[in-house]
């Protein structure tokens, strides 16, 4: 089972306490997978479809507590595209469909003429609790997320340009959370990639199992990442230090060819002898070899004198 499916099924048990936040959650879960049909004398019918068993149930189950209905459960064949099946929730006109889409905020009233929305009604979200039961809804119904191990990425997928920009302001509510939108053919893609805000989406939703293993895996990823820069640091620092010492090798045995390394004033002939006798030795070991011992700085000092005296012959 995929890592967005788990959150699903971790998500789909939470049962919410308040009816506000009931009500919330069935609004988000209806605006992204529900279809409405006219079955004649201006009736409507919802259709809910979803993958998730887990789901079906859970919002059977809702619906069946906020408005007092039976709704139909139906197993079919997923598409060609899909493995497994699809599960199809029914709500009849005499299960009182209409008055559920104008409680959801789905059915509205303009010029004395019935419309479908298609955004989020602003009166479902007034609250806090209420702004995290919609969008756990608008998951369970159109989000997925990846897994850690293989990237950070959480997206909502909208049906209009409309509901993805309610969407993402809706989500730009909560402290230190920001989520983009991109067009992909015909949806709009309502996203985020920042780890961090990934995590936090998924505490709002309530998911908190899967918070736990996300940072989990980020944890592991974040010391392997920081092993890897030390060991490239220390090996960009060994490359370095081998190229300074075989230049100053060089200039030593360029000293030693045209004049002897008497030449030199006792100090930097100290310091020679010690990088002849240590090529692979950096500046601060060099330094703690001298009589006095002696820091990286003067080491460095006096090295430069001995590559400018070479340079001179």
């Amino acid at each position: 089972m995929s890592f967005s499916s788990e959150t699903k099924n971790e998500l789909a048990r939470i049962e919410p306490e308040r009816k506000c936040c009931q009500l919330a959650e069935i609004a988000g879960f209806l605006r992204v997978s529900g279809s409405i049909r006219l079955v004649g004398g201006g009736k409507f019918q919802i259709v809910v479809t979803t993958d998730s068993p887990a789901v079906a149930r859970h919002y059977k189950k809702m619906l069946q507590e906020y408005f007092r209905i039976e709704a139909e459960l139906l197993i079919g064949e997923a598409s060609a595209l899909k493995k497994g099946h699809t599960y199809i929730l029914t709500i009849d006109p005499e299960m009182r469909s209409e008055s559920i889409l104008r409680e959801t905020g789905i059915l509205l009233v303009r010029e004395g003429n019935n419309y479908i929305s298609d955004g989020i009604y602003d009166g479902i979200v007034k609250t806090r609790c209420c702004r995290k039961a919609y969008l756990r809804g608008i998951f369970l119904g159109t989000g997925s997320v990846n897994s850690p191990e293989k990237g950070y990425h959480l997206e909502f997928v909208c049906g209009s340009e409309n509901l993805a920009r309610d969407l993402r302001r809706l989500i730009n509510t909560f402290d230190d959370l920001s989520a983009k939108i991109t067009q992909r053919k015909d949806r709009y893609v309502v996203y985020m990639k920042n780890s961090q805000y990934i995590s936090d989406t998924l505490a709002i939703m309530g998911a908190h199992s899967k918070v736990l293993e996300y940072e989990d895996v980020k944890i592991k990823k974040e010391l392997v990442n920081q092993a890897v820069r030390m060991t490239n640091c220390d090996t960009a620092n060994t490359d370095r230090t081998l190229d300074a010492s075989q230049r100053q090798m060089e200039a030593i045995r360029r000293i030693e060819k045209t004049g002897g390394l008497d030449a030199l004033p006792p100090k930097l002939r100290e310091l020679a002898l010690l990088r002849q006798y240590n090529p692979e030795a950096s500046l601060t070991q060099l330094g703690e070899m001298m009589s006095p011992p002696l820091k990286k700085s003067g080491v460095n000092n006096r090295m430069k004198r001995i590559l400018d005296f070479a340079a001179k012959l």
